[in-house]
């Protein structure tokens, strides 16, 4: 998980339209799609999105323009399997906000991860009341709204040892039957301190 090979760092400064194209929401649930289900055509991605083929087609090849996607084996001659080329997109949040535009760019892609958030929340709870995942998935799973107080550098190494344990315990359940695809949201958000004086008369 997250190995150098997996993961792709786009730089605002030179792939701007790259980073433009991703703030398209089907374009990221076809991403999605592919990176969680692998390989798949642009009819059964239509068929799970509920979107027509022409349109999954369209933004396929708009994905595999800027090399998010690729084509992979073919089952058969008749219709193209596309897969994700890398299983992680990232930037530099400092140079996202000094180019131009790229402050836009990054609120609307942190939106649309907070819909895919909800998405990911209604599936989780159909999945448990339905039966489609076991009891035992019930008390690991869930969310967490902790606000501690972090210098930046705490931050980031936060990030890092994040990273790390993620990419330890992948590899280890990588065969282990039980395991099953888990959706994680991460979300460090410093908070400027309110001014509590605002609005009194002086």
């Amino acid at each position: 998980m997250d190995s150098e090979d997996s993961r792709r760092v786009l730089d605002p400064a030179q792939d701007g339209a790259a980073l433009k194209a991703l703030t398209h929401p089907l374009r990221l649930t076809l991403l999605g799609l592919l990176r969680r289900h692998g390989p798949a055509t642009a009819s059964e991605l239509a068929v799970g999105t509920g979107e027509s083929s022409a349109s999954t087609s369209y933004h396929l090849r708009v994905l595999a323009k800027y090399a998010f996607v690729a084509e992979a084996d073919h089952r058969d001659s008749r219709e193209r399997r596309w897969r994700s080329v890398h299983d992680v997109t990232s930037w530099s949040n400092e140079a996202m906000r000094a180019s131009p535009g790229g402050s836009v760019i990054l609120s609307v892609l942190h939106r649309r991860q907070i819909e895919h958030l909800q998405q990911s929340l209604d599936r989780h709870e159909a999945d448990l009341d339905s039966g489609r995942l076991g009891e035992e998935w019930q008390e690991p799973s869930g969310l967490s709204d902790l606000m501690p107080r972090l210098t930046p550098e705490s931050l980031a190494e936060l990030w890092e040892v994040f990273r790390a344990k993620a990419a330890e315990l992948t590899a280890r359940d990588a065969e282990d039957p039980r395991a099953e695809q888990v959706v994680l949201f991460t979300a460090g958000l410093p908070l400027a301190q309110e001014d509590t004086a605002a609005g009194e008369d002086s």
